[in-house]
């Protein structure tokens, strides 16, 4: 969860139902409190009477478009990060985009695991957290800045997608995931394959962590899958 007590505050500006309910609710249980509203103006108007330590801004709004409110946000001498969300992929939006005053960008679709590492990086950058604390439980350490795992003092190598899973394991021990939550969280909320795809990559972790039989990560039948790691998480 979050690294103090004062809750970071996140502003969110999408038009798309499906996905502010998707960052909302992630975001949410990641500890961060979020005001989402789904046109410019109204999201401008409340960052100008409230304080946010970070905007998720979509390109693509029904009043005014996305670079347009980054301009404006930096003309009213808001410093607060920006990280835009947009289906638009080439090279000259990017730029356009960053040179308008975001401080990140990320396309359509993603996963969350991405999301919330790049959110991460950028209240790092912009000093409102310190450096992502390590996670150590019942021999696994997962460094979050570094993207590196040991089990028992070795090294280990996981995909970026056993990472994400292991990372929201350690983070939330005895918390049961779902797979749709599992998938909606790690893969991307628009990522169209069945659920036993998580299940594969449950497999492999397993068998990357030696947790044979599945005594750390186990199987909640009928429901998804748990991380327990004893008594001894930190």
């Amino acid at each position: 969860m979050m690294e103090r007590d004062t809750k970071i505050k996140i502003l969110l500006i999408e038009d798309d139902p499906v996905i502010t309910e998707f960052l909302r609710t992630g975001l949410k249980y990641e500890g961060y409190d979020v005001v989402s509203f789904d046109n410019g103006i109204q999201g401008l108007d409340s960052l100008n009477r409230n304080e946010f330590d970070l905007v998720i801004l979509d390109i693509v709004l029904p009043d005014i478009d996305g670079f347009e409110i980054c301009r404006r946000i930096r003309a009213m001498g808001q410093e607060v990060p920006i990280l835009m969300l947009t289906v638009k992929k080439e090279i000259s939006d990017r730029v356009k985009g960053l040179d308008s005053g975001a401080d990140d960008y990320l396309t359509k679709p993603f996963s969350f695991e991405e999301l919330v590492a790049r959110i991460r990086a950028l209240l790092r950058r912009s000093g409102r957290i310190g450096q992502g604390k390590m996670l150590n439980a019942a021999g696994v350490v997962l460094d979050p800045s570094t993207r590196h795992v040991r089990i028992h003092g070795r090294n280990i190598e996981l995909t970026p997608t056993e990472f994400g899973l292991l990372e929201l394991f350690m983070r939330h021990p005895y918390r049961v995931f779902t797979r749709e939550t599992l998938l909606n969280r790690v893969l991307g909320y628009d990522f169209d394959g069945g659920t036993n795809v998580i299940d594969v990559h449950i497999s492999h972790l397993r068998k990357k962590l030696g947790d044979r039989p599945a005594r750390l990560i186990r199987t909640v039948y009928g429901v998804g899958y748990s991380f327990q790691p004893g008594d001894d998480a930190t």
